[in-house]
């Protein structure tokens, strides 16, 4: 059956906006669809999509507690689907609105942060390393390497907490998402010991610096790795850590609040169509969660190290996972000692 006209005929796709067509309200990742994407969704189904950007888990969190944010359609990190769910933020998905679950990577068909695919479908998944300059030698191989004096002043660690603790843990041989207050501190004082070398917290414009050449070495998640790598013709290399990593899922959710269900679930359906989600991928140099998609990537993409590495190296990651508010306040205050050292 083409699911175009199955949908359109659905009761409750109905509804107008100005202009005649049904609005969905869709709030995701900044760069995080392809150029047509949004156009051709819009032009299949007759509607309108009022598309919206957040910088941070945080902040999309933070516009939909009300539960009257008046959007239907968020993509929270895999490790924020239980505090959500917990808030009573995101409604079920219904399976049998939805065709391509089975395109999904094995990894993700049964995630253990969601093993039912109750309250979302795994979208891009990510990943945080190291990248460096190519002709840095002997080679950037683990984060305890962004503690060594030859790097001072020539290196970045993130803008953000869980990161840099998490870097911090890692060197350290302790779990990403420790709640122990004896490790966190111990990672707290390999933090702040580590600051004296650095240049800077940043996030985005270390693409920049690493290119023009003005960096050593930094802390990168996976995503901006690629953009600079594309960028500096081959002067630049990425790593991930021999200590372990950092791995994270953004997943496509329905919030309860929603009174679009119909047109959110054809929504979901159409970015889990093989062809959509592999032109993703492909424009914003992102890894997808779908293994259809990926069979029509080029094979430069397919099969690149970075964006799929083999299995022993995948084992090495750990996922991020929801925290105690008790251990999220003592991380917060962490931070704050960290950054005002």
């Amino acid at each position: 059956m083409n699911r175009r006209v199955f949908l359109m005929g659905v009761p409750g796709l109905a509804g107008c906006s100005r202009g005649g067509a049904q609005r969905l309200n869709v709030f995701n990742w900044t760069e995080y669809v392809a150029p047509e994407t949004i156009p051709g969704f819009e032009r299949e189904f007759g509607v309108r999509v009022r598309y919206g950007v957040y910088e941070s888990a945080e902040e999309m969190l933070a516009r939909v507690m009300s539960g009257n944010s008046g959007w239907d359609v968020v993509f929270p990190a895999n490790y924020f689907i239980a505090p959500m769910v917990q808030l009573g933020l995101l409604a079920e998905v219904d399976h049998s609105k939805l065709d391509n679950l089975g395109t999904l990577d094995a990894r993700f068909q049964k995630p253990h942060w969601d093993p039912d695919l109750r309250y979302g479908i795994p979208y891009m998944w990510g990943a945080t390393g190291i990248l460096y300059q190519s002709n840095l030698q002997p080679p950037i191989e683990a984060w305890s390497d962004l503690w060594q004096p030859r790097v001072r002043g020539k290196i970045t660690m993130l803008d953000d907490p869980a990161e840099v603790l998490g870097a911090a843990l890692k060197a350290l041989k302790f779990s990403l998402n420790s709640e122990d207050r004896g490790e966190l501190a111990r990672a707290k004082d390999e933090a702040a010991r580590q600051k004296p070398l650095l240049r800077a917290y940043v996030n985005e414009i270390v693409r920049d610096q690493l290119v023009a050449g003005e960096l050593m070495a930094a802390q990168v998640w996976r995503s901006t790795a690629m953009r600079a790598m594309e960028s500096a013709g081959g002067r630049l290399r990425f790593v991930y850590p021999r200590e372990g990593y950092p791995l994270y899922a953004d997943t496509i959710t329905i919030l309860k609040e929603s009174k679009r269900r119909e047109l959110a679930h054809a929504f979901i359906n159409y970015l889990t169509r093989p062809k959509v989600a592999a032109r993703i991928a492909e424009v914003k140099l992102e890894s997808t969660c779908n293994a259809g998609a990926r069979e029509l990537l080029p094979p430069v993409l397919r099969d690149h190290p970075v964006l799929y590495p083999d299995e022993a190296t995948m084992q090495r990651g750990e996922w991020f996972a929801p925290l105690s508010g008790e251990a999220q306040k003592l991380r917060d205050r962490l931070w704050t000692e960290i950054k005002s050292s």
